[in-house]
C-alpha cells in the first residue's frame, strides 16, 4: 500500500474514531441524564397528585358501578388535570385492576384490568416496598414516541397510583444522533482531503529524491540535488547533496590513486628492469652485487608505496582506550633520529616526566609522529618534537626549520596527493589525518613564520584522560 492511502486511511479511521466515539458518549451522558430528570418530574407529578385529595380509603370502597358517585368523578377529573403535564394516569389496585383512570370510564371501568401494566410488575413490587418506582423507557409504535411510567403507592393502603409521561427529549436527541453520524461523515470526508494533501506534500518531494538517488545509483552524479523546501525533508535533501559530493571526490580519489599507483609503480619497475639486465649481463660479481643490491633497494621502496596506499585504503580501527603515548612517540623519533644526525641534523625531544594518557592506539601514535618527523626531517635540517597536556587534551608538536609549505596548498595539504614534492604519492599527511581522525583526534598545521624558510608546525591534538572538549 502507498505512503499516500496509508495517510488517507490513517487520517480517516482517526476522525470518524474520534467524531463516533465522542459522540456516543455525549449521546448516552445526556440521554442519561435527561432520562433521570424526567423519572424526577414524573414521581414529583406523582406525589403532588397523591397528596392533593387522594384518599387511599375512600378509593378501596369504589365497586364496579360507581363509576357516576361523586368520589369517582372528582377523582377523574383531578387526575385528567395532571394531562396538562402528563398523558395518562392510573389508580390500580396490586392485582393491576383500574380504580380510577384518565380515560372514558366506559372504555375502562372499575375493576376492568390494566393488561398495559402487566409489562411492569417488577417496579409495581418494588413501588409496593419501598413507596415509589420508574420503569424503563418503551417505545410506543402506535403513537411514534419513548414513554415511561411512575408508580408510587398510596400512603398506608395497597393501592397505587401511576403516571404515563413521554420522553419529549428523545426527539432532539436523535436529531443530535443523526447530526453526529452526518458530521462523521463529513470529518471523514475532509481528513481523507486533509490526508491527500498532506500526503501529497510528503510523497511528492520523496518520490523526488528516490528518483535522485536512483540517479546516483546508476552513476548520473553530475547534477545537484535540489534542496526540498519542508524541514526534515529539506535535511534529507542536503545529506543527499553531501553524499553526492562525497561519493564525487571519493571517486575523484580513486581515479586519482590509481593513476598515481600506476606512475608510482612504474618507476621502480623501470628501475627493477633496468638493474636486472644489468645484473644478468655484468660479469664482475661486485658489479653483479651492486645491480642485485639496486633491485633490492627498488623492492623496498616499491613496497613503502604499496604499504601507503594498503594503509590509506583500509578503515582505520582504533584501540580506544586510554595508554600513556611518550613510549610511541620516542620509538618513532628513534627510527629517523640516526639517519637525521648522520646527514648533519639536530634533533630534539620535549617529552615530560609524567605519564602523557591519551585515548589513542599507541600503534597509530607511532605512525602519526613516525609519518610527521620524516617529513619535518626531508624538509629541513633541524627538527623539534614536543608533547604536553593542553585543556584536557594531549598535543603532539612537530616543527622543522625549512621552507614551510606553500600557501597554495597549505589549505589542501592533508588532501590525498597534495604534495609540494618531487618524490612520494602524497599520502603521508593525508594518512596521518585519517588515522588521527580515526582515533577521535585532529589535526593542524601552519607555518611559523610568513615568509619562506621559518619552517611547519604541526600539532596533532588526542582526547586526554579528563575528556575536556576544547572551547
Amino acid at each position: 500500500m502507498s505512503l499516500r492511502r496509508q495517510f488517507v486511511l490513517v487520517f480517516v479511521a482517526f476522525s470518524v474514531a474520534v467524531s463516533l466515539v465522542g459522540g456516543i458518549l455525549a449521546y448516552r451522558n445526556t440521554s442519561g441524564v435527561l432520562e433521570r430528570q424526567l423519572d424526577e418530574k414524573l414521581l414529583h407529578v406523582a406525589w403532588a397528585a397523591a397528596e392533593v385529595g387522594l384518599r387511599a380509603d375512600e378509593l378501596l370502597s369504589l365497586r364496579p358501578g360507581e363509576e357516576d358517585t361523586r368520589t369517582h368523578t372528582a377523582v377523574q377529573q383531578q387526575l385528567r388535570r395532571l394531562q396538562r403535564i402528563v398523558d395518562e394516569a392510573y389508580i390500580f389496585r396490586p392485582d393491576r385492576t383500574a380504580v380510577v383512570t384518565t380515560r372514558p370510564s366506559e372504555e375502562v371501568p372499575i375493576g376492568s384490568p390494566l393488561g398495559e401494566l402487566d409489562f411492569y410488575l417488577p417496579e409495581i413490587q418494588q413501588a409496593d416496598v419501598f413507596s415509589e418506582a420508574t420503569s424503563p423507557l418503551f417505545f410506543d409504535e402506535e403513537a411514534g414516541r419513548y414513554y415511561k411510567y411512575a408508580f408510587v403507592k398510596l400512603e398506608g393502603e395497597q393501592i397505587f397510583l401511576a403516571i404515563l409521561g413521554s420522553a419529549d427529549y428523545r426527539e432532539p436527541l436523535e436529531s443530535f444522533q443523526r447530526t453526529v453520524i452526518v458530521g462523521s461523515f463529513i470529518s471523514a470526508f475532509l481528513a481523507a482531503f486533509l490526508a491527500w494533501v498532506l500526503a501529497t506534500t510528503v510523497t511528492r518531494p520523496l518520490d523526488r529524491l528516490g528518483r535522485v538517488a536512483y540517479r546516483i545509483q546508476r552513476g548520473r552524479m553530475n547534477e545537484a540535488v535540489k534542496e526540498e523546501r519542508a524541514g526534515e525533508l529539506r535535511r534529507l535533501s542536503r545529506a543527499m547533496e553531501r553524499m553526492r559530493e562525497g561519493i564525487l571526490r571519493r571517486d575523484e580519489q580513486l581515479r586519482l590513486m590509481l593513476a598515481q599507483v600506476a606512475h608510482e609503480i612504474r618507476n621502480p619497475l623501470g628501475g627493477l628492469e633496468l638493474f636486472a639486465s644489468a645484473a644478468v649481463e655484468a660479469m664482475d660479481p661486485d658489479e653483479r652485487s651492486e645491480m642485485l643490491e639496486n633491485v633490492r633497494s627498488e623492492v623496498v621502496a616499491l613496497n613503502e608505496i604499496i604499504d601507503d596506499f594498503l594503509t590509506f585504503a583500509r578503515p582505520i580501527r582504533a584501540e580506544g582506550h586510554l595508554h600513556d603515548i611518550r613510549q610511541p612517540i620516542q620509538e618513532a623519533v628513534e627510527l629517523v633520529e640516526m639517519e637525521m644526525r648522520s646527514a648533519g641534523g639536530t634533533f630534539t625531544l620535549d617529552l615530560p616526566e609524567d605519564p602523557l594518557i591519551a585515548k589513542a592506539d599507541p600503534e597509530h601514535v607511532k605512525r602519526v609522529v613516525l609519518n610527521l618527523v620524516r617529513n619535518a626531517a626531508q624538509a629541513g635540517t633541524n627538527v623539534g618534537v614536543s608533547a604536553e597536556v593542553l585543556r584536557g587534551e594531549v598535543v603532539i608538536t612537530v616543527v622543522d626549520d625549512g621552507m614551510g609549505i606553500p600557501g597554495a596548498i597549505l589549505d589542501r595539504i592533508f588532501e590525498p596527493f597534495v604534495t609540494d614534492k618531487e618524490q612520494g604519492a602524497g599520502l603521508g599527511l593525508a594518512i596521518v589525518k585519517k588515522v588521527v581522525e580515526g582515533n577521535l583526534g585532529r589535526v593542524e598545521v601552519e607555518n611559523r613564520d610568513a615568509e619562506p624558510g621559518g619552517g611547519a608546525e604541526f600539532r596533532v591534538f588526542f582526547r586526554g584522560a579528563e575528556d575536556i572538549p576544547v572551547q
